[in-house]
């Protein structure tokens, strides 16, 4: 007999429907969903709050609020120091109407007049006691009150003779102070003298009714009954007071079971509206040290691309260690961003004129600032954008004609050979030495070994790996250094503003561990750059505008991906910065190859004419394009292990050899057409090139 327990509603689990016997069909005893003896976890979570606020514990903060109060002071005593006559003619034309005033209230106040209502309430109403009570006052009032005044008038006059006599240049002042002081009372209440320097336009307070609002105005369903049951029922409560975080408020609080963060930063607009802010001021998240229905919300004053970013900290001092977290940028509550660029290839996407190329600068700046490492920078869009890193950089090339295009292939078939003599020599050494068969600090640091690390940054890369002739081994050489070179030491950072499968290949973005992506206009571009999934989980770089410049989702830099603005570096900045790394390059005896004039060394390369013949047997006169293929990845898996056939059609287009209908069979034994080439093509192809290269 099985027994199934079943709880008979979900808000009294304790009383569960009876369950049913199998057997005879008849209700058996019933057995409690929840037992009373149960202990609880024994897990208490405790929060403290912080003694001091934040912008007095951290040094940039408290520069910031110290920067931002000094310079509005300093603004109003310009702005008002410049109107200080003007100020002073209207407050003199208004004197005589203040004195008036002045005069006016101090009778009303000597002879009591602001009783005078009560004392002809009295007389009315015939009550004699109270009358003579307050006739009574008002009579010590105006003695009291016409003394103070008549002393006051002595002295004053008394004061004015002796500075008169004494020193007649304070009664000027004194007298100029009162016309002023007069005009002062003089002014009219809406419409004062000196007004405010600053207009102000004030912010609402972030309150829980209005986080309630906006959550509702989504039209989650689920939230939406939980706003309207009290939120109780359904587990949604705010976790903890709305608090100043930053430039902006935070809202800690758990939504309804059932429902995640990512169902409220899909409707990210909807919320901004229903808090009545700009989308670039509300930014919810998910609490990665809380459970899934846990909602961070951030509410800032300004938007991201507004607010004011505090100065890169390494732009005028400090050196780098490419193995160690480096700051790079800030998140929207404006707090510093880190990234570890060492052991990771990095894969930066955007339409054009986000901030692309600033951020692939940036990157390399950070590269530099680490005297071991060795640079090399191709930019392909030709427009000098890497033109401050020259002085710095073991490779450096800008432009795309051909002659630029053989340079950056010679100088990456270098580093082609260099990453098989890294994988020698990690492979030599003791365990002991390199436990993790990959680059440390301690080995890079051994110049007899030759492990620096190697960054190497091209901008614009689908103009390399979509060139005619050179596509396919440049594609080839980077996806190896993607796959391969982590772990060796060198750095591949691929930038372009055309995320697909030809500018990306897939060896290279599923490889990548560092992923950049500004602004894409939709959801293919958004998850070759960030991954598959990226967008249907909510990370969705299609929401920036075009005012978002610079900022960026980055994944692969901890558990989830996260908003970072870039810290910005304009071409006069980075040369500053360059010049710092010059010399720190100097004093580590690391200034080689562009930087020192040389060129690199035209190295023999991929021979895929060479390779597709030994692919093919002699006595094979065709052969389908898919089986050639193979047939590579067998021969040099390192090279060709993901080409398929159509990669084998674009490798020899460029080499006059075309591909047409070839009759085979497959593996089943059935016969087919399919694309394919024939051996004489090769050969012929072969023969072509050899008399063109003993002709030059």
């Amino acid at each position: 007999m099985t027994d199934t327990v079943v709880p008979a509603n979900f808000e009294k689990a304790s009383t569960p429907a009876p369950p049913v016997s199998e057997e005879s069909g008849t209700p058996s005893t019933p057995v409690p969903v929840d037992n009373p003896n149960l202990p609880a976890p024994g897990v208490t979570d405790e929060k403290r709050k912080p003694i001091l606020p934040a912008w007095l514990k951290d040094r940039t903060e408290f520069a910031t609020a110290a920067k931002h109060t000094a310079a509005r002071a300093g603004y109003a005593s310009m702005y008002h120091g410049v109107r200080l006559p003007w100020y002073a003619t209207q407050l003199a034309m208004m004197s005589p109407r203040g004195t008036c005033r002045f005069v006016a209230s101090t009778h009303r106040w000597v002879w009591d007049r602001e009783a005078a209502p009560l004392r002809d309430y009295a007389v009315r109403t015939e009550d004699v006691e109270e009358y003579m009570r307050l006739a009574r006052l008002r009579g010590n009032r105006v003695r009291l009150r016409g003394l103070v005044t008549v002393v006051g008038c002595v002295f004053g006059l008394g004061f004015a003779l002796w500075l008169y006599v004494m020193a007649p240049q304070f009664l000027y002042a004194f007298a100029a102070g009162g016309v002023l002081t007069m005009g002062y009372f003089g002014q009219q209440p809406d419409a004062p003298v000196i007004g405010p320097a600053v207009m102000r336009t004030e912010l609402q307070k972030l309150t829980g009714t209005i986080v309630l609002r906006a959550l509702d105005a989504i039209g989650n369903p689920k939230i939406s009954a939980a706003i309207k049951k009290g939120g109780a029922m359904d587990g949604m409560r705010f976790t903890s007071e709305i608090t100043r975080d930053g430039p902006g408020y935070r809202a800690d609080l758990d939504l309804p079971y059932g429902v995640t963060p990512d169902d409220v930063m899909d409707k990210r607009e909807a919320l901004a509206s229903g808090l009545r802010r700009k989308t670039g001021c509300v930014w919810p998240s998910g609490d990665e040290n809380e459970h899934e229905g846990r909602l961070v919300l951030w509410v800032g004053d300004k938007p991201m691309n507004e607010t004011t970013k505090p100065a890169w900290p390494l732009l005028k001092d400090g050196q780098v260690d490419l193995f160690k977290p480096v700051v790079f940028g800030n998140d929207q509550r404006m707090r510093w961003v880190e990234v570890t660029l060492m052991f990771a290839s990095i894969v930066i996407g955007a339409v054009p004129r986000m901030g692309k190329t600033f951020l692939l600068r940036l990157l390399m700046l950070i590269a530099s600032l680490d005297p071991r490492a060795m640079l090399l920078a191709f930019d392909l869009k030709g427009t000098g954008d890497f033109g401050a890193l020259e002085p710095v950089c073991h490779r450096y090339r800008a432009g795309e004609e051909d002659e630029d295009i053989e340079y950056i292939l010679h100088a990456l078939r270098e580093i082609k050979a260099e990453l098989r003599r890294r994988a020698k020599v990690i492979k030599s050494l003791p365990r002991s030495r390199c436990p993790e068969s990959k680059v440390t600090p301690a080995l890079a640091d051994d110049k007899s070994l030759g492990l620096h690390p190697i960054a190497i940054s091209i901008d614009e890369c689908q103009v390399l790996f979509e060139h005619e002739k050179y596509g396919a081994e440049l594609e080839s050489i980077c996806v190896d250094i993607t796959k391969r070179g982590p772990a060796l030491g060198i750095i591949g950072m691929y930038a372009t503003q055309r995320p697909d499968a030809k500018s990306l290949p897939t060896g290279i973005s599923a490889n990548a561990v560092l992923r950049f992506c500004l602004k894409v206009m939709n959801h293919t571009a958004n998850d070759l750059v960030l991954g598959t999934g990226a967008y249907k989980s909510g990370i969705r770089a299609t929401m920036f505008s075009r005012k978002d410049l610079g900022i960026c989702y980055m994944a692969g830099e901890g558990d989830d991906p996260r908003i970072v603005s870039s810290a910005f570096i304009d071409a006069p900045k980075a040369e500053l910065v360059v010049t710092r790394a010059r010399k720190l390059r100097e004093e580590y005896g690391n200034i080689t190859g562009h930087a020192i004039g040389e060129e690199p060394a035209k190295v023999a390369g991929l021979d895929i004419l060479g390779d597709i013949l030994k692919s093919v047997g002699v006595d094979e006169k065709a052969v389908w394009c898919e089986r050639i293929a193979v047939r590579l990845a067998k021969l040099r898996p390192d090279v060709y292990g993901e080409w398929k056939g159509e990669n084998v059609t674009a490798a020899l287009k460029p080499w006059g050899v075309s591909t047409g209908q070839v009759w085979g069979q497959t593996d089943e034994g059935e016969g087919a057409n399919r694309r394919g080439i024939k051996r004489a093509d090769i050969t012929a192809a072969i023969t072509r090139r050899d008399a063109d290269r003993a002709a030059a």
